[in-house]
């Protein structure tokens, strides 16, 4: 079930009278986990086994690991952990991916191999319940966190039904001490739980699915047949498409577990208002970029060696990166870019002295990033390296005979002009403050139009979240 459905929204119902009800607080935490695996069946049911498999070895290897003295056994440990979750990952994700690739290496060897299709179905959430189970065992194993005693708490934060199917990937220390005190949200926190729903909602239903989809679709379905001036706002409008889409999940998630008195770290903060790509990882997907930041780069070594070794540590980080977002050679493209953009903007930080840029100099800064950023964003949509090269070939394109309509392009100019006013404006400034900052009328307003915006522009197509396929 989605958050822009009527169904989530009668299990939500459900959920809050069930929360607040119940006085016993280990009670209300059953109803919770009971809530998110019927939540999580909701779109296959038997892929449920997988959550409770990985919950359980990884309570069970980390409880095991924190008492152990001996090194080599607590490695031992952390590797039944990386194999067992890495493994579900893998073969559900990649397995299909391997065997085209290996087809593909074949014929370019001149040998004609087609491969039978695996047939395998991907479990929704999984790369993000696997990366937030791989922190947990990761933090016990370095010593960071204590192991969770409690398996009821410990379930709970790995299927925590608002973030368990596209994150934020939350970290053990942020989730876990919540379950040891009943939470109950405040007047306050309840509404702008509510508020920051409806901004979701409106993000992901309007903006990113009503505005901006049907010409991201119609750009990349035949950009030979478009002009460049067109095939340039198809470009732009996927950049506002996947912002819209992606962050108006997180906003639905933060908010409704809001409402249930939980709170959820920030998962985007502006992200095209950034000055260069490493101030874009800092603002985009912030979960997923501090997780390979802090378990891959630095494992890694980070920037502490040799020049050569921080520029292969940042590639290799980014592609993995990408390939964590599907499995296929296009998203491993992408991910490789953002890690050439980052050596480049090393290397200059590395060369030159910081000195503090004027206004107009971060304006062409930020708007240089952003363009880039959109540019990289070509083989993320492209279906294919074939799609991927026809739109690249178009942006140039003087034949084109198709047109977007005049109403198309005023909405993409008007949506991407003014989000990128409002991440600039608001990069330095939390959302909730920036809303606090209104007066109430001016809030009252805002909410009401948002969920007129809702009521009347909202097309009623059902498209997935852009994530869940990840």
């Amino acid at each position: 079930m989605q958050f822009d459905s009527f169904l989530f929204l009668i299990f939500w119902l459900v959920v809050l009278a069930l929360h607040y009800s119940i006085r016993n607080w280990r009670a209300q935490k059953i109803v919770l986990l009971i809530a998110s695996y019927l939540f999580y069946a909701a779109w296959n049911p038997p892929f449920v086994v997988l959550l409770w498999i990985s919950t359980t070895v990884d309570f069970f290897l980390a409880k095991t690991m924190a008492a152990a003295k001996n090194q080599e056994r607590r490695k031992g440990l952390l590797t039944i952990s990386l194999l067992v979750n890495l493994g579900f990952l893998g073969f559900f994700k990649y397995a299909d991916f391997l065997n085209q690739s290996f087809a593909g290496l074949l014929g370019l060897a001149g040998i004609n191999y087609q491969p039978l299709p695996l047939g395998i179905v991907l479990p929704i959430g999984i790369s993000f319940y696997t990366f937030q189970t791989l922190s947990y065992t990761l933090d016990v194993y370095q010593r960071k966190t204590p192991a969770e005693t409690s398996f009821l708490d410990f379930s709970l934060f790995v299927t925590f039904f608002p973030q368990l199917v596209a994150g934020p990937i939350v970290r053990a220390p942020q989730f876990l001490p919540q379950c040891k005190a009943p939470q109950k949200a405040t007047s306050e926190q309840f509404v702008w739980g509510l508020t920051l729903f409806l901004f979701g909602i409106f993000a992901k239903a309007i903006l990113a699915d009503t505005a901006l989809a049907p010409v991201v679709d119609q750009i990349y379905a035949t950009p030979s047949a478009f002009s460049a001036q067109d095939v340039w706002l198809g470009v732009l409008a996927f950049s506002g498409q996947i912002f819209f889409d992606f962050a108006g999940y997180s906003l639905c998630a933060i908010g409704a577990a809001l409402t249930l008195g939980f709170s959820l770290p920030d998962n985007f903060h502006c992200p095209y208002g950034a000055l260069g790509f490493s101030d874009f990882w800092k603002r985009w997907h912030i979960s997923l970029s501090s997780w390979l930041r802090d378990y891959l780069y630095f494992s890694l070594g980070g920037s502490r060696g040799k020049p050569v070794r921080t520029v292969f540590n940042l590639v290799l980080v980014m592609i993995l990166g990408g390939l964590w977002h599907g499995a296929a050679w296009t998203f491993a493209v992408w991910g490789c870019l953002h890690g050439l953009f980052l050596v480049v903007e090393h290397g200059i930080k590395q060369v030159t002295s910081y000195r503090p840029l004027g206004l107009a100099p971060k304006l062409v800064l930020i708007v240089l990033t952003f363009l880039l950023v959109s540019l990289t964003w070509i083989p993320f949509r492209a279906q294919g390296f074939d799609n991927l090269a026809a739109i690249l070939g178009a942006l140039t394109n003087t034949t084109g005979s198709s047109e977007l309509g005049m109403l198309s392009r005023i909405v993409v100019v008007t949506v991407m002009a003014t989000t990128l006013i409002w991440h600039i404006a608001s990069r330095d400034i939390r959302l909730e403050q920036r809303f606090d900052s209104f007066s109430p009328m001016v809030k009252t307003s805002l909410v009401a139009l948002l969920m007129v915006c809702v009521g009347i522009f909202s097309t009623g197509d059902s498209r997935a979240f852009i994530y869940f396929q990840f």
